[in-house]
């Protein structure tokens, strides 16, 4: 691991290496507002607005439901962030006490770098889409697609580079600007909808839907959500206390999640669309509001991007660790700006994606299970010593993934199988690795 570099850097240095005591001074408000503003973007609202339009559920039992399947998902994000938040270190490297360095290095990392670099990808070309179409309704020209995303895709990556204290900055600035787009969008859904009456609509609409269904839009938003404890700790590492940590992003992200659903619900049960961004704009032929709805469609889709390549950096940096981190968010950026100018290229790789998610859902079982009842929630410095003299591959672990993978193409897709399979493998792991240990 290399040596980090002094305090007054611009660029982040801290590696694999812990963070210093001194560089730990973030409060808690700090991650609130860095996941409030990583929260509603198109990706976000799909779960929630699919519970009305294909769940049959009514507004307030779609919010609900995908609420609390996503805070239960959060909860086990903000666990799985108190190793980074003690120790200063990144997630990839405290996976190393669970999965083992080659487990982790040759498993974990790889799948978060590239599930990472794809969804960069994806949300540049979406928000490239959406400045064209905003240039082109208000003024008819046409931009060429690599004239956006190229710049775009720089921007992010940038601030990636730079690191922590850009992203903090970044997300200070972005969130009120989010709120207001936020604020403008449910303006004009209870202000053009006039015929149905918006907020009677919603405020009567209340808790229809079967329960079943409701079961199985939580099971989606939290299978969507707890993904994310194989990268939390890059956040909380400099944290002021690991409590400040563990609630900045829980609050952050049950807040932000929160008003996501609302969005998101509100859209599917007053005009049957998926994408609030687009049946809010369409609802308007005001050129000040269409801007302001495309502006924060923009800046979401930048907030989460540049997390998914500060994250993203940190899982090659475990791959590569000889790299320095500079050199590693240097490289995913690269690839992520690359890819980002090729949008076909993109959506052929959709159905490689998604076979990971078959790797995705038995690996954060197993992180979660072995954080939290392995090791009682405790991950020490010893711990970090011991790996040098322990198994590169945690054998274990390495069964219930491969169990686990196998059950979530088994199981049919009316079942949940993200859900039911995180289940199964959560039981089972601490079972065999006591057993191992014996």
């Amino acid at each position: 691991m290399r040596a980090a570099a002094g305090s007054k850097s611009v660029v982040e240095r801290y590696g694999l290496e812990a963070v210093p005591l001194h560089q730990k001074n973030t409060p808690w408000y700090r991650f609130a507002f860095i996941q409030m503003a990583v929260a509603a973007n198109a990706g976000n609202f799909l779960v929630p607005a699919l519970a009305v339009m294909e769940g049959g559920l009514s507004f307030w039992s779609a919010v609900l439901c995908t609420c609390a399947g996503a805070w239960l998902g959060f909860l086990f994000v903000s666990y799985l962030s108190l190793p980074g938040a003690r120790l200063g270190i990144p997630a990839q490297y405290a996976i190393r006490t669970m999965l083992g360095v080659r487990g982790a290095q040759f498993l974990s990392s790889p799948v978060r770098s590239l599930t990472s670099l794809y969804w960069f990808a994806v949300q540049t070309i979406g928000g490239t889409y959406v400045i064209q179409e905003l240039v082109s309704r208000i003024s008819g020209a046409a931009l060429p697609f690599w004239i956006v995303s190229l710049p775009l895709s720089l921007l992010m990556v940038l601030l990636a580079i730079l690191g922590f204290n850009a992203v903090k900055k970044a997300t200070s600035y972005f969130l009120p600007l989010l709120l207001v787009g936020e604020g403008t969008m449910l303006y004009v859904y209870f202000t053009t909808n006039n015929e149905s009456g918006a907020s009677l609509t919603l405020a009567m609409d209340g808790w229809s839907g079967s329960l079943p269904m409701m079961l199985f839009f939580s099971s989606l938003a939290f299978v969507q959500y707890v993904s994310g404890v194989s990268a939390s700790a890059d956040m909380t590492r400099y944290a002021q206390t690991p409590a400040q940590g563990f609630w900045g992003l829980l609050t952050g992200n049950a807040a932000g999640f929160l008003l996501t659903a609302v969005i998101g619900c509100a859209s599917a049960t007053l005009y049957g669309s998926l994408n609030p961004y687009v049946s809010s704009s369409n609802q308007t032929a005001s050129p000040v509001i269409i801007t302001v709805i495309t502006l924060t469609a923009v800046i979401s889709m930048i907030s989460i991007n540049v997390s998914n390549a500060y994250t993203g950096g940190f899982s090659l940096l475990n791959i590569f660790p000889k790299l320095s981190r500079v050199q590693s968010a240097v490289l995913f950026g690269s690839a992520g700006v690359i890819l980002s100018g090729f949008p076909n290229l993109v959506n052929e790789a959709e159905s490689f994606i998604s076979l990971l998610g078959g790797l995705i859902i038995p690996i954060s079982a197993v992180l979660v299970s072995d954080f939290l009842v392995v090791k009682r929630g405790r991950l020490t410095n010893e711990d970090l010593n011991l790996l040098p003299s322990a198994p590169a591959v945690n054998r274990s672990a390495m069964g219930a993934v491969t169990v686990g993978t196998l059950l979530y193409f088994a199981f049919p897709d009316d079942w949940s199988p993200g859900f039911l399979t995180f289940v199964v493998i959560a039981m089972i792991y601490p079972l065999t690795q006591r057993n191992a240990e014996a």
